[in-house]
């Protein structure tokens, strides 16, 4: 595989923030995840993706298979296959990263906020 350098990540516009995707290949994908005080992503699952989740900045509420936990800077969070998840800034804005397989597709809604499927 060849080196290379790319000055300009993919930032994808999301009604709770935004994500900055910093790296994408056949095997693996990293993602910033900026979450937007009082916002919350999906309660979702995923059939085939697993991630790991580290807390960059800021306090949020995870909910992981219908427990809640209050989640600090520092924390880690592996979410393999078939994990009901879902991230809730609740006490401020939140910096997530996000390391995962490449399954970017694979997302199973049970509910959202903003009306998404």
């Amino acid at each position: 595989m060849k080196a290379s350098i790319s000055a300009h990540p993919r930032i994808v516009p999301k009604p709770w923030g935004k994500e900055v995707w910093f790296a994408q290949t056949q095997k693996y994908v990293g993602k910033l995840l900026y979450i937007r005080k009082g916002h919350r992503l999906s309660r979702q699952y995923h059939k085939l993706k697993h991630e790991t989740i580290y807390t960059l900045k800021g306090k949020y509420v995870l909910e992981l298979n219908g427990k809640k936990y209050v989640k600090k800077p520092g924390s880690i969070v592996v979410l393999p296959p078939k994990t009901i998840h879902r991230m809730h800034a609740k006490f401020g804005p939140v910096t997530l990263i996000e390391v995962s397989t490449p399954e970017v597709w694979d997302v199973v809604r049970l509910s959202d906020d903003y009306g998404r499927r």
